[in-house]
């Protein structure tokens, strides 16, 4: 069975192009929401609501229909964060024909007079509205695909947070349909009622006097997280993630996670990538998904328990890094036999004891071992002078 997969507007049939009117009256069966089911109107086929909840129903579903002509319905380009990407991790992609329809994202920037290259799009369907704090920064153009009716307050809400008060907000309602609206306002004093839910909003960033913005390369300020002094320091950090080279849709385990900055600027770095925090204390692994949440990255994974026994039933990492708990028994020989070949592992120690455990495992498995030292200027006296931080040596070793 190959399941057509047809985009549709706030238009409805009149904006479909003759081939994707072909397939849904072509169509035995015709799945869709109740909204999109309606736009297509009376058809000989079978009109079918998606079940709820949709992902875990959907292999019975297909299955029920083998050997029928369905087609399947979904908003705007199918395959722009929608309904195609879905049905083929389902269905295999073998199984998939796609008909598009101009995304909101496209048309959205035609209304704003936007180049759609330039504009940065975050998702907010079924996922966390913490999302768009990553990417926040002075002069960045964001278009966010509304959850609900209340997602433009929302979306002012966070850009107010992160002191983006003069931002302006453009929300863009039912595009390409007959109930076509446009609100415009400001971040900082968006006070509309809340709308039609099918919509996008668009927000030129406008920082605050004083707002610093955060960059998406590693090394964030320390004053950036939440911590209590269990923190991987910025210049560190940054050599350390450097070192790590997140790649796409790579799962990092970052073990004895302490305030998460390692996770998370992995996360930063590489949005299609995964993390795991692993840390022992709690009132610590609060603090990490606070910190992931207010930096952009709620995606972050936070597993409370004590190294090695907390990996055993994690998903197999591509990279590790180790920043606390080294000298523990059995973390070291855990992490490395988790990860599959071409993994690499990171592991950072500042005590004589750690560091001579690390100097042994880069003896026997080879690598990379670099000693790390930052000073920093400091008063004295009525001069300034250079005050160390404790050495850090980074092992960093790739599993053949």
């Amino acid at each position: 069975m190959t399941v057509t997969v047809v985009g549709i507007g706030a238009d409805g049939w009149t904006g479909l192009s003759p081939a994707a009117r072909d397939a849904v009256a072509a169509a035995e069966v015709v799945l869709g929401s109740r909204r999109q089911l309606e736009l297509v109107g009376d058809q000989p086929g079978e009109l079918l609501q998606w079940p709820s909840p949709m992902l875990p129903a959907l292999p019975a579903l297909f299955e029920g229909m083998a050997g029928l002509r369905v087609c399947a319905l979904a908003s705007g380009d199918p395959m722009f964060f929608g309904l195609g990407a879905t049905l083929c991790r389902v269905l295999g992609p073998d199984r998939i024909e796609v008909l598009p329809h101009a995304s909101s994202v496209s048309l959205a920037c035609a209304r704003l007079r936007w180049p759609v290259q330039d504009v940065t799009v975050v998702s907010a369907v079924g996922r966390s509205l913490d999302r768009v704090r990553a990417h926040t920064a002075p002069g960045r153009r964001l278009l966010v695909l509304a959850p609900d009716a209340q997602g433009p307050a929302e979306v002012a809400r966070v850009l107010t947070e992160q002191g983006y008060r003069g931002s302006e907000l453009t929300v863009l309602e039912q595009l390409g349909g007959p109930a076509e609206r446009v609100r415009t306002g400001r971040a900082g004093n968006w006070d509309e009622p809340p709308g039609d839910p099918l919509a996008v909003v668009a927000a030129r960033c406008v920082a605050d006097p004083g707002t610093v913005g955060l960059p998406l390369v590693p090394g964030l300020p320390d004053d950036a997280f939440e911590h209590d002094g269990q923190l991987t320091k910025r210049e560190v950090r940054a050599v350390t993630l450097a070192r790590l080279g997140p790649l796409p849709g790579q799962l990092l385990w970052d073990v004895g996670a302490g305030a998460g900055s390692i996770a998370i600027e992995w996360l930063r770095a590489e949005e299609s990538g995964q993390a795991i925090a692993v840390e022992q204390d709690a009132t610590r692994a609060a603090r990490i998904g606070r910190n992931a949440a207010a930096l952009g990255v709620p995606s972050l994974r936070v597993v409370v328990g004590r190294a090695p026994a907390a990996l055993e039933d994690l998903e197999p990492p591509s990279a590790v890094f180790v920043g606390g708990g080294v000298t523990a028994d059995g973390v070291l020989p855990a992490c490395w036999e988790a990860l599959g070949g071409g993994g690499r592992l990171v592991a950072n120690a500042v005590t004589v004891q750690a560091e001579a455990l690390l100097a042994s495992w880069y003896e026997r498995h080879g690598g990379s071992l670099t000693r790390l030292e930052v000073q920093r200027a400091a008063p004295v006296g009525r001069f300034t002078g250079w005050r160390p931080s404790l050495p850090v040596t980074q092992w960093v070793v790739d599993k053949p």
